[in-house]
C-alpha cells in the first residue's frame, strides 16, 4: 500500500504540472509558465490548452523565437487565487520561467498580476475580463489578451440601446468578473438611453446558482429586459429554470459569452433564441487569418475550435512575438517591447496597447438561434475592441502610477 500510495503521489504531481515542448537543452530553450483552471472549469480551458499547444508546434517547427526552442510548464490553478500564485511563484523560483500566461477567473488574474508586479516578471493575461487588471489595478509588468468587460459591454449596450425596454434587471456571478461586467454595462448603457432604470438584481455565487430563486426573484420585479452575465453550469441551470417559469417568454435578453461554443454546446436544445450575445461563430468567420487557424486546428485534433482555443493560441503567439521582438529574456526588455507591440492572430493582427496595455482584440455580436438541434450563433459580426476602448491618454489617469 505504501508502494502504490507513492506511486499516486507521483502521478498527481505529474498530472499537476506538466510540461510541454521537449527541449534540447537549458541553453537552447526558452521556458514560460502558463497557469489556468483546468480542473475549475475544463469546457473553456481543455480547448485553451488545444490552442496554445498548437500555436507552440508552429512556432517550434518554424525554428522558435532566435534559434531556441519554447517550452510551456503549466499548471492547474484548481480555480483559487492562492493556489495560483503558489504555482507562479514555483514557475519563477524553481521552473525558472521568463515570463507567466494564462488564467481564467477574474480574481485569479488580479492574484497573479500582483504577484508578476511584486516580482517584476512579465505576465500575458490570457481570459480575465475584469477592467481592473488593465486599469484599476493595472502594472506596468501585465498586459492581457482578451476584450474587456468594458469593450464587450460597448458592444452590448449599442445592441440594447435600439430595444424598446426600458426596465432592466442583472443577474451575475457575485466576484470581480460579475460585478465588473454589470457596473461597465449600466454605465454604458444608460449613457446613450437616459431613459432606462435598472430595477432589480441577483448576485448568485459563482457555481452554485440557486437558479429556481434568482428566477423567481428577477420575475418578481417585472422587467422589460434582463442582463445575464451567468455562464458555464450556471448559465445551463438558470435557462432551464427561466423557461420552465417563463421569465424569458417576451423579454429581450442580452448575454455576456453566452454565444461562445463552450457555452451553446452543453445547453444543446435548450438553447434560447433571439438572445443578444457576444461569442464566435467558428463555422461562419470570414476573417482570412481565421481560415488557416481552422484548417490547422482540425487537422491536429479533428475537431471544430471553441473560443478558448483561440485565446490560447494567440496567447503563445504573443508570447513568441515579445521574445522575438525583445531579443532577450530580461523582464524589462520583455515589457518594453510587449509595449505597443503588434500580433497576429485568427481573428487578425491586434495591438497591445503602451498607455494600459490592453490589446484591441475583438469580440463577436449575434444572437443565439437553434440549428438541428443544437444552439448557434447566428446574424454574427465581428466588432473590433479599439473601436470599444477609451483614448489612451484617458486611461492613463485610470491607472496608479507604476
Amino acid at each position: 500500500m505504501k508502494s502504490l500510495s507513492a506511486a499516486l503521489y507521483a502521478l498527481g504531481l505529474i498530472a499537476a504540472s506538466a510540461s510541454f515542448g521537449a527541449p534540447a537543452s537549458a541553453e537552447d530553450t526558452i521556458k514560460i509558465g502558463e497557469i489556468n483552471s483546468y480542473s475549475g472549469l475544463p469546457a473553456f480551458t481543455e480547448p485553451y490548452r488545444k490552442g496554445w499547444q498548437l500555436a507552440l508546434d508552429e512556432i517550434n517547427a518554424a525554428g522558435g523565437v532566435d534559434g531556441k526552442k519554447l517550452e510551456v510548464i503549466s499548471k492547474d490553478d484548481g480555480g483559487k487565487p492562492a493556489e495560483a500564485v503558489t504555482a507562479a511563484n514555483e514557475l519563477v523560483s524553481r521552473d525558472g520561467v521568463v515570463m507567466l500566461a494564462g488564467t481564467f477567473f477574474s480574481n485569479i488574474g488580479l492574484a497573479v498580476s500582483d504577484f508578476a508586479k511584486q516580482k517584476k516578471i512579465l505576465f500575458l493575461a490570457a481570459e480575465p475580463l475584469t477592467d481592473a487588471i488593465t486599469w484599476s489595478k493595472g502594472n506596468r509588468y501585465t498586459f492581457r489578451l482578451r476584450p474587456a468587460n468594458y469593450e464587450q459591454a460597448g458592444m452590448l449596450a449599442e445592441e440594447a440601446a435600439k430595444l424598446p425596454a426600458k426596465k432592466w434587471a442583472t443577474i451575475a456571478p457575485n466576484y470581480e468578473y460579475g460585478q465588473s461586467a454589470v457596473a461597465a454595462f449600466k454605465k454604458l448603457l444608460s449613457a446613450k438611453r437616459q431613459d432606462v432604470q435598472w430595477i432589480g438584481e441577483q448576485w448568485p455565487p459563482q457555481g452554485k446558482i440557486d437558479a429556481g430563486a434568482v428566477v423567481e426573484a428577477i420575475a418578481k420585479t417585472e422587467p422589460d429586459a434582463i442582463l445575464n452575465v451567468e455562464f458555464g453550469p450556471d448559465l445551463v441551470k438558470l435557462v432551464r429554470e427561466g423557461e420552465t417559469r417563463g421569465l424569458f417568454k417576451g423579454r429581450s435578453v442580452v448575454s455576456f459569452l453566452t454565444g461562445e461554443p463552450e457555452y451553446l454546446d452543453p445547453l444543446k436544445d435548450e438553447t434560447p433564441v433571439g438572445w443578444i450575445v457576444t461569442g464566435y461563430p467558428w463555422n461562419d468567420v470570414s476573417i482570412p487569418e481565421h481560415a488557416a487557424f481552422l484548417k490547422a486546428y482540425q487537422a491536429k485534433y479533428n475537431d471544430y475550435p471553441r473560443l478558448g482555443s483561440v485565446v490560447g493560441y494567440s496567447t503563445l503567439k504573443a508570447a513568441a512575438a515579445i521574445l522575438a521582438k525583445a531579443k532577450s529574456t530580461d523582464s524589462e526588455k520583455l515589457v518594453d517591447a510587449a509595449e505597443g507591440i503588434e500580433v497576429e492572430t485568427p481573428f487578425g493582427k491586434v495591438t497591445f496597447r503602451k498607455a494600459d496595455h490592453q490589446s484591441t482584440l475583438g469580440a463577436f455580436v449575434g444572437k443565439t438561434a437553434l440549428k438541428d438541434g443544437k444552439g448557434v450563433m447566428v446574424d454574427a459580426e465581428y466588432r473590433d475592441g479599439a473601436k470599444y476602448l477609451p483614448p489612451e491618454d484617458e486611461v492613463k489617469a485610470l491607472r496608479p502610477q507604476d
